[in-house]
C-alpha cells in the first residue's frame, strides 16, 4: 500500500545526514516553453511559490520502488496548487509503465530503468518512445533516488553482513541454509539457523530487478551469470510488486528478498549490510552512505536525456552499492499542450528543494548535487 506522509508522525534520523547535500531546485517558469497558450488555457495562474499550477488532468503509471515518493508529491502538488488538477499515477512496474507509455495510454511513465536503446525482445523502447512523442526525442529525466534493501526474516538476527556473492548465490539458489558456510564466514559470533532460506522475487517487470541483477552481476565476482533484466531470471516465489515482496518477507520466517528501501521500512523489516567485493568491511544502509554511492554515477545520455551509470562498485567504502534511480520518462515535444503545461508543472515541482526535503522521510535520497542543473534544465526545456 502506497503511503502519505501525513500518516507518518517519524523522521529518521539516518536520512538527516543527507541534509549536507544540495538538492535538486527548478525555478524557471514551467510552461516557458510551452505551446503558445498552453499555459493559459485552464490555468489557475501562478502562485507565490512560481508555479504556474494548470488545470488540466494527467494519467501516468509504472515503478512501484517511487511510489510513496509520487503519490506524496501529487498531493503536495495538489495542496500548493488549490487542487487545480487532477494527476493519477499507477504503480504498475516501470516495464508496464513504460509499454503504457510507447503506447500512447499514459502521459509520462515512471521507470528504475533509462529506456532501452538497444533491442530487448524485439523492441527497442527509445524508438518506441518516440514514434509515441511524434518523432521527438523520450528524456529519461531522474527525479527519485531509491536504495536497494535486501530486507531478510530471521529469528535472533539483527545484524547480518552480506556480499553481492553470496547474494547471488542465495538468488540462483546455490547457497541453500541460513548457516551455509559462505554465509556464516561473513558473520562471526552470529547463531544462523540450519533452515532452509525462502527467496521471494518480483514477479512483475521490475526496474527494481534489474538493478539489483546489474549489482549482482557486478559486484558478485561472477556468481550471477544472467543477464541483468526486468523480469527475474533466479530462484524463488514470485510476489507482485515491491509491497508484495515485503509483505512475504515479513510474514516468513526465513526468507529473504530485494525492495526499495522505503518499503523495507514501512514494513520495518531487517535490512542486511552489504560487504564490498574484497570481503573487507561492511556497508550499513543510510542516507550517508547512499548519498556517497550515488555521488558516483555518471550521465551516460546526451543533451537533457539524463540517463545514469551507476557505479555498483563504489569507490568509497563508505558507500552503500545496491542503488536505483527512478526516471520520469517524458516526451521532449510532441505531448498535447495542456498535458506538457502541466507535466512541466508538476516535475518543477517534484524537484524542488523544499519536496526533496520532504521525501528523505519516507525512505528516500535526494539526487547529487551535480545533478541539479541538468535536471533543472532538462525539465524547463521540455515542450
Amino acid at each position: 500500500m502506497i503511503t502519505s506522509r501525513r500518516a507518518r508522525n517519524t523522521t529518521f534520523a539516518a536520512l538527516a545526514a543527507m541534509a549536507s547535500l544540495s538538492l535538486v531546485a527548478c525555478g524557471s517558469d514551467p510552461a516557458g516553453t510551452a505551446a503558445p497558450g498552453s499555459s493559459d488555457a485552464g490555468s489557475t495562474g501562478a502562485n507565490a511559490s512560481g508555479l504556474a499550477c494548470p488545470s488540466g488532468t494527467l494519467n501516468a503509471e509504472g515503478s512501484s520502488a517511487q511510489g510513496n515518493a509520487i503519490t506524496e508529491a501529487i498531493a503536495d502538488y495538489g495542496s500548493a496548487c488549490n487542487n487545480a488538477s487532477t494527476i493519477e499515477y499507477n504503480p504498475t512496474g516501470s516495464g508496464a509503465g513504460i509499454k503504457s507509455f510507447y503506447n500512447g495510454l499514459v502521459d509520462f511513465a515512471g521507470s528504475d530503468s533509462a529506456l532501452k536503446t538497444a533491442a530487448v525482445d524485439g523492441v527497442v523502447e527509445s524508438d518506441k518512445a518516440k514514434e509515441r512523442c511524434g518523432g521527438n526525442e523520450a528524456w529519461n529525466i531522474p527525479m527519485v533516488v531509491g536504495p536497494i534493501a535486501f530486507a531478510y526474516n530471521v529469528d535472533g538476527v539483527d545484524k547480518l553482513v552480506l556480499s553481492a556473492e553470496v547474494l547471488a548465490k542465495i538468488f540462483n539458489g546455490t547457497v541453500k541454509t541460513w548457516n551455509d558456510p559462505a554465509i556464516t564466514k561473513l558473520n562471526p559470533g552470529v547463531t544462523l539457523p540450519g533452515d532452509a532460506i525462502t527467496v521471494f522475487f518480483r514477479s512483475d517487470e521490475s526496474g527494481t530487478t534489474e538493478n539489483a541483477t546489474k549489482y549482482l552481476a557486478a559486484a558478485g565476482n561472477g556468481a550471477w551469470t544472467k543477464e541483468p533484466a526486468k523480469a527475474w531470471t533466479g530462484t524463488g516465489e514470485g510476489k507482485n510488486k515491491s509491497s508484495g515482496v515485503a509483505e512475504a518477507v515479513g510474514s516468513t520466517k526465513n526468507s529473504i528478498s530485494y525492495m526499495e528501501w522505503s518499503y523495507a521500512r514501512d514494513n520495518k523489516l531487517a535490512i542486511a549490510q552489504l560487504s564490498s567485493s574484497t570481503g573487507t568491511g561492511a556497508t550499513e544502509l543510510t542516507g550517508e552512505s547512499v548519498g556517497k554511492a550515488v555521488s558516483e554515477a555518471t550521465v551516460a545520455g546526451s543533451g537533457n536525456d539524463l540517463a545514469l551509470k551507476l557505479n555498483y562498485e563504489p569507490k568509497d567504502s563508505a558507500a552503500y552499492p545496491a542503488l536505483l534511480v527512478t526516471y520520469e520518462i517524458v516526451c521532449s515535444k510532441g505531448l498535447a499542450a495542456d498535458k506538457t503545461a502541466l507535466v512541466k508543472d508538476f516535475l518543477t515541482f517534484f524537484s524542488s528543494d523544499e519536496e526533496q526535503k520532504a521525501l528523505q522521510d519516507l525512505g528516500y535520497a535526494p539526487l547529487p548535487t551535480d545533478l541539479q542543473t541538468k535536471v533543472k534544465t532538462a525539465v524547463s526545456a521540455i515542450s
